[in-house]
């Protein structure tokens, strides 16, 4: 016989299913109410609060369900181990009781929102028959997909003007009735279509489309168009050139009208209107879209519900409302994109916990030949901060060229070995790492820390000799280049990974220097808009230093057409005959016959050295050089062998030259804002006064703007902000991090306030349940492997 216990659970999980799965009254054949009837006979008052469960909105359901599962189990609705953390964190199971004022959904739903995974061919929601094929088009393959493929901008079309307030050369939207049509082929071949509209307060207007004879055969009078275009007008008599078109054929309840209207991305025979009917013939058909946040969030975040928001924005009551919509949309794709990254980082791998004694930063701090900068400090309390934490440091130390980011490496290296560690630096090039050998000598070695360089390039006994030392901790600090993860070297006690221009390695490499789980702490010259660094470099801690050392000579920048190239020479071999050094860079290795106005590094190399004196040395450094024949031609030029170097961009994170004043740049106009200021970074690292010259090849008005950023400002954040508004973040980053996704509302460029807030609430939800298994976390967990899926990125949790 079925004992008391056995029934209760038997009757518990189904109910503990049922929660999980949105209160949709599906975790059981039959329903819920039905199961309890049958199984929780002895249990009465169980019977007594599912009854007519059915008929219940979807919050009823949840309140009922955690008061049986509460009676039943003695449960809490959250009652698991991590109990006390979740509710320490704020949330709590999350219902579809909605605080806002969205707008009613459709009075009679047609299906339960588990249907939106169904293929388009499943014909569970009728779109007519060629749904698929149509809507497959665009790469919407399920009734999710289509929930989701949102509007990319909106026309508003609540009063549009008639025809006689329309003004020559403006691009407008109308809307009109066709009275005719004609079609005619012009004296040059190209067919032309004419349509006369007439709208509502008897004005006239001649509609034009060029070669697109097919329109013909769609448009009809009587038919009611919507159309967008530049205006031609001359006196009475208006035409419109047109770029898009519909066809509105909903009549008096148009989608298409007399409301915000919503523009999605589409392809040639696939109509927006065909669009807006299937996206709102679904919209009816969702009783209600479940919402994967707690109920706490939204209201500590001032977000609206997910149901609202996806039907607002497809359909906006507003403006209000559809910013609403498109905030909180923004919100959820920016956070599951930090969950995602967040989740990949083990948060909770545990790494070396040290001591920070102020009496070491006092000892270190007083052998610096100079100051430390506010920014410097600021970046330094972070880093301590996290090396103090028993939790592994994974920090992103991110500063403009001659900012000090080395000297905080250093002091961070010297509190691991005061703490009876060792500590590596990694660098992508042998000339960088002997740069920072020497630097990292220059820094500890009088506070009795020392060090060993490993290269590749080292002789066979000086390898060994180097690594004996490393292996038996008679070195605390090791720098190399790739050479310090190869097969033979061996840490005694590695508590300390410092990587330089983290993105040139591969991640096979870099894990291999972070087998011993040492705290990672990653240096980048390249200045990203914060905003981009905490979506692609999610996985790590920022710290930022923008602040350069007192008394450093700014860059002096000028912007010159090629016309004036030969004066540009001329002007650098003045400085080459005061003794200085020059770059010259170009955006090709070679000539090309697609790009016939560029210039590349081979023919100015061959150029220069027919133009300029016979005394001028010039040498060529390009990326089809093998690495070492790089690091030897720099370090003739840090040596002074020569006095002009023609290269590519390979010498945009390199040695320092300090006698090199003058940089300049071939077709400016191919290089990124970022790239150009990293490039000028090269020089200005000695006494001199120094030059950046930017030689444009096209001088379009958009060009010149754009340069013209690079004149104007010598901050590379704010340079770098201004290249995400221009360029995109693909462009800047150069080589994204896998899985992560092209945004689809959010962006990198204007929503810094949202993006920080998302990622404050997914480092919280983790610390809070680091794998998403509490039951206010079972829809967003669900929510957050659809987005992952979607995206090609294997499962994390």
């Amino acid at each position: 016989m079925t004992s008391i216990d056995e029934l209760r659970d038997r009757l518990k999980k189904p109910l503990l299913l049922e929660l999980r799965l949105g209160c949709q009254d599906n975790a059981v054949v039959g329903g819920i109410e039905k199961l309890v009837a049958t199984v929780g006979k002895p249990f009465a008052d169980v019977q007594k609060i599912v009854t007519g469960y059915g008929d219940l909105e979807v919050e009823q359901r949840q309140e009922r369900l955690e008061q049986a599962i509460a009676l039943l189990g003695g449960a809490q609705p959250l009652g698991l181990e991590i109990e006390e953390r979740v509710q320490g964190a704020g949330f709590r199971v999350q219902g579809t009781d909605q605080t806002s004022e969205p707008r009613t959904p459709n009075p009679e739903p047609l299906l339960p929102s588990d249907f939106l995974d169904h293929d388009l061919t499943a014909k569970t929601l009728d779109l007519g028959a060629q749904a698929p094929k149509k809507l497959g088009t665009i790469g919407i393959k399920t009734y999710r997909d289509l929930l989701y493929y949102f509007p990319r901008r909106y026309e508003d079309r609540r009063t549009l003007p008639h025809f006689g307030m329309l003004k020559d050369q403006e691009a407008s939207t109308v809307i009109g009735v066709v009275t005719g049509r004609k079609a005619m082929k012009a004296r040059t071949g190209m067919n032309v279509l004419r349509a006369f509209l007439e709208d509502d307060y008897g004005g006239k207007l001649t509609a034009v489309w060029f070669n697109q004879p097919w329109l013909e055969k769609q448009l009809f009078p009587g038919q009611r168009i919507i159309l967008s275009g530049k205006v031609k007008r001359k006196g009475r008599l208006i035409e419109i050139n047109v770029a898009n078109f519909e066809i509105d054929e909903e009549g008096t309840e148009s989608l298409s009208f007399n409301r915000i209207v919503g523009v999605y991305p589409t392809t040639q025979g696939l109509s927006q209107a065909y669009i807006r009917r299937a996206a709102h013939r679904l919209l009816q058909a969702i009783k209600v879209i479940p919402e994967h946040l707690p109920k706490s969030v939204l209201e500590r975040y001032s977000l609206i519900p997910f149901d609202e928001a996806v039907r607002e924005i497809h359909f906006p009551s507003d403006e209000k409302f559809l910013q609403r919509a498109t905030r909180r949309l923004k919100f959820d794709e920016f956070f599951f994109l930090e969950l995602r990254v967040l989740l990949n980082r083990d948060t909770t791998l545990l790494g070396k916990k040290f001591t920070v004694r102020q009496k070491d930063l006092e000892n270190f701090q007083s052998s610096l030949p100079f100051k430390m900068t506010g920014a410097q400090e600021r970046a330094l309390r972070e880093i301590f901060e996290d090396m103090a934490n028993p939790r592994q440091m994974a920090r992103l130390l991110q500063g403009d060229v001659g900012s000090g980011k080395t000297a905080v490496a250093a002091a961070a290296i010297y509190v691991a070995v005061k703490n009876g560690y060792q500590a590596a630096m990694m660098a992508p090039t042998e000339i960088l790492a002997r740069q920072h050998f020497l630097n990292l000598k220059q820094y500890l070695f009088p506070l009795g820390v020392t060090s060993e360089l490993l290269m590749g390039t080292m002789s066979s006994r000086e390898r060994q000799e180097a690594r004996a030392k490393v292996a038996k901790g008679q070195a605390h600090v090791a720098i190399g280049t790739h050479a310090l993860i190869q097969e033979g070297v061996e840490f005694q006690n590695l508590g300390l990974a410092v990587i330089d221009e983290e993105h040139r390695f591969g991640v096979e490499q870099r894990r291999k220097l972070l087998v011993s789980n040492p705290d990672v702490l990653v240096m980048s010259a390249t200045p990203i808009p914060r905003s981009l660094a905490l979506t692609y470099y999610g996985d790590l801690e920022l710290s930022i230093i923008d602040e350069l050392p007192p008394g450093r000579k700014p860059i002096k920048t000028r912007l010159v057409n090629d016309s004036k190239r030969r004066d540009v020479y001329k002007f650098a071999w003045g400085e080459i005959q005061k003794g200085r050094q020059v770059y010259l860079v170009t955006p090709l290795i070679e000539d090309s016959e697609a790009l016939e106005h560029i210039v590349s590094t081979t023919q100015m190399y061959d150029d220069l050295r027919a133009i300029m004196p016979r005394d001028c040395r010039i040498e060529m450094l390009h990326g089809k050089m093998l690495g070492t024949e790089k690091d030897e031609i720099m370090e003739r030029f840090r040596r002074r062998e020569f006095d002009l170097l023609v290269s590519t961009t390979v010498i945009e994170v390199g040695v320092d030259i300090p006698n090199a004043s003058v940089m300049i740049i071939e077709n400016a106009e191919r290089f990124g804002l970022s790239q150009l200021h990293q490039l000028r970074g090269r020089v200005g690292r000695g006494e001199h006064e120094s030059y950046c010259i930017l030689v444009a090849g096209d001088r379009s008005k958009k060009t010149q703007h754009r340069l013209e950023v690079i004149e104007k400002y010598t901050d590379g954040f704010v340079i770098a902000e201004k290249d995400l508004e221009l360029r995109g973040p693909g462009e800047i980053r150069g080589t994204r991090q896998s899985g992560l996704p092209d945004l689809v509302l959010g962006d990198l460029a204007q929503d810094g306030d949202i993006i920080e807030k998302a990622r404050e609430l997914a480092k919280k939800m983790l610390e809070a349940d680091p794998r998403l298994e509490a039951l206010w976390a079972v829809r967003l967990k669900a929510e957050l492997k659809r987005r992952s899926e979607a995206v090609g990125f294997r499962e994390i949790i």
